[in-house]
């Protein structure tokens, strides 16, 4: 795989933060906003959430109850 298909974003449609692990440090996701991983999904961790995945994209919803 090269670098660029190795690089995953991850976009909030929340109302709230969002709080993931990446290489084993909490990263928080503003809500509405955007954040880009180098490395692909290899090194995060999603805490239970609703999400669409879209090719490099995903879309990170509401908790899951």
């Amino acid at each position: 795989m090269t670098k660029e298909e190795n690089k995953i974003t991850i976009r909030s449609d929340r109302a709230t933060d969002y709080t993931f692990m990446y290489k084993g440090e909490e990263v928080v996701l503003k809500a509405g906003s955007v954040v880009s991983v180098a490395d692909g999904l290899k090194n995060v961790v999603f805490p239970t959430v609703a999400m669409k995945i879209m090719n490099n994209l995903i879309v990170v919803k509401e908790d899951v109850k």
